[in-house]
C-alpha cells in the first residue's frame, strides 16, 4: 500500500495483522483535528482490493438478471439463510474494471456484454474496508446469454442467475428480500433515470 500523508495526517507505523485470503493492516497515526491539536489514533483496514458490479437489464422484457449465493457474513450477522440476491460483481484482479465486470457478467450470469455503461465509483465501506466498486450497466436480450453461468468451481463459487421483472426487483427491496446495498443502489439508479 502506498505511503499516504496529508496535512491532517501522518502516518507513523504499518502491522499486517493478517495477510489470510486478504489483507489486514493496524494502522498507527497522528490526526490533526479541525482545531489544529494533533493526536494518535489506531485503526484497522481490510484491504480485499477494488471491484466492480453490473446491473444487467432487458429494457422490451422490463427485466433484470441478479444471482443468487451464499455469503458467510450476511448468515453470521442475522440473515435468515445466508443466501442474497445481488447484482454480478467482483474484484478487479488487476484489471481494468469494465473488462473485470464483463468478466465477471459471463462468469456468474452467462450473459456476454461488450458495451458497458460506467456510473459510479463509491467506497463502499469506508471506516473500515479500502474497497472501492466500480458500478456499471448493460442492457442486454435473450441472444446474448452464451453460457451457463453459475461461477467459476475453482473459486468455490455456486451462484444462481435469477431474472426478475424489474417492478417485482424494487418491490423485494421494500419486503427486505434483496438487501445487498450495491444491488439496491444500481436497482434505484435505474428506476431514476427511467431506464425500466
Amino acid at each position: 500500500m502506498a505511503d499516504v500523508a496529508t496535512d491532517r495526517v501522518r502516518i507513523q507505523e504499518v502491522q499486517i495483522l493478517s495477510q489470510d485470503h486478504y489483507v489486514l493492516r493496524k494502522y498507527r497515526f497522528d490526526y490533526r483535528g479541525r482545531d489544529g491539536t494533533w493526536r494518535p489514533v489506531v485503526r484497522q483496514v481490510y484491504d480485499r482490493g477494488n471491484g466492480a458490479v453490473i446491473l444487467l437489464f432487458d429494457r422490451q422484457r422490463r427485466t433484470v438478471v441478479l444471482v443468487r449465493q451464499f455469503r458467510l457474513p450476511a448468515l453470521v450477522n442475522g440473515h435468515p439463510d445466508g443466501f442474497l440476491l445481488e447484482a454480478p460483481a467482483g474484484l478487479l484482479d488487476e484489471r481494468e474494471p469494465a473488462e473485470a465486470i464483463r468478466r465477471e457478467a459471463m462468469e456468474e450470469t452467462g450473459f456476454r456484454v461488450v458495451r458497458v455503461e460506467p456510473l459510479f465509483a463509491p467506497y463502499m465501506s469506508p471506516g473500515s474496508v479500502s474497497e472501492r466498486l466500480h458500478f456499471f450497466m448493460a442492457e442486454i436480450d435473450t441472444a446474448m446469454r452464451d453460457g451457463a453461468g453459475g461461477g467459476l468451481a475453482e473459486e468455490n463459487e455456486d451462484i444462481e442467475v435469477v431474472e426478475l421483472p424489474f417492478d417485482e426487483a424494487l418491490a423485494m427491496i421494500g419486503r427486505g428480500e434483496i438487501a445487498d446495498a450495491k444491488t439496491i443502489m444500481l436497482l434505484y439508479h435505474a428506476r431514476i433515470a427511467g431506464l425500466l
